[in-house]
């Protein structure tokens, strides 16, 4: 099982990111995703998430309107595209896997806002 993620690096605020995050190893389709982050210092937090069917999205409240989730099972991708990034979004992003008896975290990407 692996789950990928890609995309990261240092934007200036008010910039664009999108990150990827690449599953292999279970099947996707049948997993919710999340996208988690944590900066340094503080508690890791869930930014964003999609359901395994119908794709209903959730947003925290902090990037609502500006961050959005997205997947494509037939790639196994779950996707998160980040507008309007602010010095607060600094953080390392894990996208997360959840499914019925078990979850599966990536290894996370670095996420630098700063001018």
């Amino acid at each position: 099982v692996q789950l990928v993620e890609s995309g990261g690096g240092l934007v200036q605020p008010g910039g664009s990111l999108r990150l990827s995050c690449a599953a292999s190893g279970f099947t996707f389709r049948s997993y919710a995703m999340r996208w988690f982050r944590q900066a340094p210092g503080k508690e890791r937090e869930l930014v964003a998430a999609i359901t395994s069917v119908g794709g209903v999205t959730n947003y925290a409240d902090s990037v609502k309107g500006r961050f959005t989730i997205s997947r494509d099972n037939a790639k196994k991708m779950v996707y998160l595209q980040m507008n309007s990034l602010k010095p607060e979004d600094t953080a390392v992003y894990y996208c997360k896997a959840v499914g019925r008896d078990d979850v599966y975290w990536g290894q996370g990407t670095q996420v630098t806002v700063s001018s």
